[in-house]
């Protein structure tokens, strides 16, 4: 691949550059700086409505959600554009993490599934950042087994009923609409009975409980249906064939987190180059240097495999499986990095001064994050069945209830 911008990228990169730097919120601009996973709140401001603002000014601009098509409020862009325009928002582009999973998951999934007047409809306002939306997959008995969900859907008339629950609903305490996979018939194998389904996330019955978590924030929801009516224009694909349209999302899902996901190298690194230890800077110490090397390489390997994801994108294809490794690589290292930063400072982590707390704060904030990465988008060890069966091709898990009627497989316990 070559890296060098063409006479068009460079063209768009201009242009670009001279925009955001004639627009951007500045007065956020070093907190932004100095935002990382885990801790992302700006001092005296709302985040959600500064993103909102600076999303709703990118799309006035023809700046928001480059590559969508015009008439579904992007740009028409290359995915190289997409690229470019990422490098240059910098810090700025922090504020997009509130959008990524409708811009990055219910907006494909709708653009492949949804009617054209639906598109039409909602799509503008979600690349707007007028709107946010979140995805229901997750439930408490399923786990990473998104196939074993038990939130289901009645036809009745025009309409749909859905009762269930959905947990580690990610932005739901402040979506506006969401789309939700269900069973529709738990007589067949457990991948053959969903439909996908958008709705309000304000309809009547419909009941959001934030979670807290390790670090005080609340980002995931627990989210309760009770017969919540659906109207059939909201299916996405075909009754009974949710699954497909879920592997839409779920590509489009590991491709957006392993992309979008801090490894914290390039803040160790930073820190290391300040850090004095008893014998003197970190930077200089063989075995510090030794650790930064190795993820000095795997920051570059997340880099160019995302970079190669990019340019399958941009012939047209769906994004793939191989996806799958920036999501597991990302997850793991950001901790394997938040703890050894936290090492590095002992006990002084906690007695030093304002300055060196900020910085141990934001390792802490890394490493209590941390664990939600793993397991968002598919934990670790589904992130290695994928790779290893779809990518390198290896025999598959043994999947015992894989052919089973759903209501026939035991839900407690032996069979």
């Amino acid at each position: 691949m070559n890296f060098d911008d063409t006479p068009q990228e460079a063209a768009f990169r201009a242009e670009a550059k001279a925009w955001i730097a004639a627009n951007a919120p500045k007065q956020y601009e070093e907190e932004l700086r100095k935002t990382s996973l885990g801790r992302s709140g700006l001092k005296g401001a709302d985040i959600l409505q500064v993103a909102k603002a600076w999303q709703k000014k990118k799309a006035d601009a023809g700046w928001a959600c480059l590559h969508w098509p015009k008439e579904y409020g992007g740009r028409g862009s290359s995915p190289i554009e997409r690229v470019i325009w990422q490098q240059e928002e910098g810090p700025f582009g922090k504020l997009s993490g509130i959008f990524i999973i409708g811009h990055g998951m219910c907006g494909p999934t709708m653009m492949a599934f949804a009617g054209e007047e639906e598109k039409r409809k909602y799509l503008p306002p979600l690349a707007s950042g007028e709107k946010v939306w979140c995805q229901l997959f997750s439930e408490p008995a399923g786990g990473s087994d998104v196939a074993g969900l038990r939130t289901r859907a009645e036809k009745k008339g025009d309409d749909w009923i859905i009762n269930g629950q959905k947990i580690w609903t990610s932005g739901a305490h402040y979506s506006d609409y969401g789309i939700l996979l269900t069973r529709t018939d738990p007589n067949v194998a457990k991948h053959k009975g969903l439909t996908m389904f958008f709705l309000d996330m304000k309809s009547p019955g419909v009941e959001v409980r934030p979670i807290k978590q390790a670090s005080g924030h609340s980002d995931f929801n627990e989210v309760y249906f009770t017969d919540v009516k659906i109207p059939d224009s909201q299916r996405l694909g075909a009754v009974n064939d949710g699954w497909n349209v879920s592997l839409t999302t779920l590509m489009n899902e590991r491709m957006s987190i392993g992309a979008g996901v801090s490894t914290g190298f390039p803040e160790l690194f930073e820190f290391c180059n300040s850090l004095m230890l008893d014998d003197g800077p970190a930077i200089e110490d063989r075995n510090v240097r030794s650790k930064l090397a190795n993820w000095a390489v795997k920051a570059s390997g997340l880099k160019y495999t995302s970079m190669r994801a990019i340019s399958a994108l941009s012939k047209g294809d769906r994004p793939g499986p191989e996806n799958s490794i920036g999501k597991l690589v990302a997850g793991s290292m950001i901790q394997e990095v938040a703890m050894y930063a936290l090492d590095l400072q002992g006990a002084a982590g906690a007695l030093s001064g304002p300055e060196d707390a900020e910085v141990a704060g934001k390792f802490q904030a890394m490493l209590l994050r941390a664990p939600g990465t793993r397991v968002e988008g598919g934990t670790d060890e589904i992130m290695r069945n994928i790779i290893a069966e779809r990518v390198l091709g290896l025999p598959g898990d043994i999947r015992v209830d894989k052919d089973v009627p759903f209501n026939k497989i035991p839900t407690k316990g032996r069979a």
